[in-house]
């Protein structure tokens, strides 16, 4: 009776963490191109955050200066910022992306609402 409740459970678990990782992020496909992690909330992965801050740098993208802490839920003024597409590699994403006092940003286009610091 003991090794049945033992098994269950362990199946159990073999089935619940799968489905508990694949919460955290999803992975697609940019075409030609290859897999591509995007965060649940369409931000960009964890392991694509260093190649889309050497993109940022790259592309000398402007840096906006505001008074306030750049914390996620900040409304960024609407006028003045510059709004940029993520490229496609970095995963498909409804948001924008610019910098504000040097960190770099996803913003929700319509209500200018930072949804994420790309650290």
């Amino acid at each position: 009776m003991r090794n049945r409740i033992l098994a269950v459970a362990a199946v159990a678990a073999a089935i619940t963490v799968p489905a508990v990782a694949a919460q955290a992020q999803t992975v697609g496909v940019v075409r030609g191109g290859p897999p591509v992690a995007v965060e649940e909330d369409g931000g960009i992965a964890v392991d694509q955050r260093p190649a889309f801050r050497e993109y940022i740098v790259r592309e000398r993208v402007p840096n906006y200066t505001i008074p306030d802490r750049v914390v996620v839920g900040t409304v960024l003024p609407d006028a003045g910022v510059t709004y940029y597409d993520v490229p496609q590699r970095f995963g498909a994403t409804p948001y924008r992306y610019t910098v504000v006092n040097g960190e770099t940003v996803l913003v929700e286009p319509r209500s200018r609402r930072i949804v994420q610091v790309v650290d």
